[in-house]
């Protein structure tokens, strides 16, 4: 690896170095910087990491513990075992213990791991520990955590993260694959420069998305044929309730969702004319919601774009009625500002009354925020976020 300096015009190799001999550990630094920032792990494009429990050890008659646990954005558990500079020879066989132990975890299980982590991390910063179940179903995009489908048969996922491997740990993995074991490996190195250290990540082993060990098959397959069910019966009405109202929105006078196709998703999305942030109608079992979500790549767009709005929050509210819900989620990358109304959903006979609101209040939305959006677009095309473009033409 070289450092580049624009100013010479030169490149220098940076000095590859051992953790060992920058006082490094394995669990006082690299354990925290991965839980910290999982997203160091997530190489391929779309993944995403949730980090629910570290140092876990809710394992019968064990006193093990592994390092962390996450889950990944189709509910399968990730177990994560950090080595540092040398993985050992045990490290595959102790994952795949781990993996084992974890396998059986049932659904509400896994909910009550994450939520004594966040009320420890909670503890450790003295703040209020936020909901397992709330940031579960937001991160796994679900309509309600009983249509998540968590720690799934033969779907528990394998991490390695070391800065080096032995050659029988290589080997092991790569047969592992053979029958559909995910296992990745991660060589991690560490840089220095004068005194700037720095961290290369990089995954040397990629391998198959499902794993082949299960605890309790029995109970797991009714849970997972339950939650299929739940699914589909509801892919089946969000088509069914989208084809229904873009029928009404079409006759009406909102033009949003003209070119608009039915889904299977309980949102439905429409430019607003900013990038990576459109507005957007939400049909769950108990609530319909119209809004708008500033949801760019790039967090300080979606923050800006918010702040300018909320200025002109009285304005904006006058313009459609009814005070707004706004949502700055400062611990988030996403901004929303939103009005819902609580309903039975699920019940069709509910449908036509539900589509009238949605297609009232979106409208009304797209009349207020239509001048303060169009002014908020010239004002970001005079800022710079970074690569992402987010002004709309």
């Amino acid at each position: 690896m070289f450092k580049i300096d624009p100013t010479a015009n030169r490149i220098s190799p940076l000095e590859v170095k051992r953790f060992a001999e920058l006082g490094f550990t394995e669990r006082k630094h690299l354990q925290e910087w991965l839980e910290n920032t999982p997203q160091a792990l997530a190489q391929g494009e779309g993944e995403e990491l949730l980090i629910i429990q570290k140092e876990f050890d809710g394992f019968d008659d064990t006193r093990e513990r592994l390092d962390l646990l996450a889950i990944d954005k189709d509910g399968n558990l990730v177990i994560i075992e950090n080595k540092l500079d040398d993985t050992g020879r045990d490290v595959v066989w102790q994952a795949l213990k781990y993996a084992g132990y974890c396998a059986n975890l049932s659904k509400s299980q896994v909910v009550d791991i994450y939520q004594r982590y966040l009320n420890q991390k909670a503890q450790e910063d003295g703040t209020e520990p936020g909901s397992a179940e709330e940031n579960l179903v937001e991160f796994l995009e679900v309509d309600g955590l009983e249509a998540a489908q968590i720690n799934r048969i033969k779907t528990q996922r394998l991490i390695l993260v070391a800065a080096h491997y032995r050659k029988e740990v290589t080997n092991t993995v790569l047969w592992l694959s053979q029958f559909g074991i995910a296992c990745q490996c991660f060589k991690i190195t560490p840089y220095q420069a004068g005194e700037e250290l720095f961290l290369n990540v990089e995954q040397i082993i990629p391998t198959p998305e499902s794993s082949e060990f299960m605890i309790g098959m029995v109970a797991k397959e009714a849970e997972e044929k339950s939650a299929d069910s739940e699914q589909k019966h509801r892919h089946t009405l969000r088509l069914a309730f989208w084809e229904q109202a873009l029928d009404a929105f079409g006759k009406s006078g909102c033009s949003l969702y003209n070119n608009i196709s039915p889904a299977k998703d309980h949102w439905l999305s429409a430019g607003s004319g900013l990038t990576g942030m459109p507005y957007q109608l939400i049909f769950g079992k108990n609530e319909i919601r119209v809004g708008l979500s500033m949801q760019n790549s790039e967090a300080a767009a979606n923050r800006f774009v918010f702040e300018r709005l909320e200025e002109r929050k009285t304005e904006i509210e006058d313009a459609f009625g009814a005070e707004l819900t706004w949502l700055p989620l400062p611990n988030k990358k996403a901004c929303r500002i939103q009005y819902a109304k609580a309903v039975d959903g699920y019940d069709k006979a509910n449908w036509p009354a539900m589509i009238e609101w949605l297609v009232e209040h979106m409208t009304r939305l797209e009349t207020a925020l239509h001048d303060p959006l169009k002014q908020v677009n010239q004002q970001l095309k005079q800022v710079s976020f970074g690569s992402e473009e987010v002004a709309g033409a």
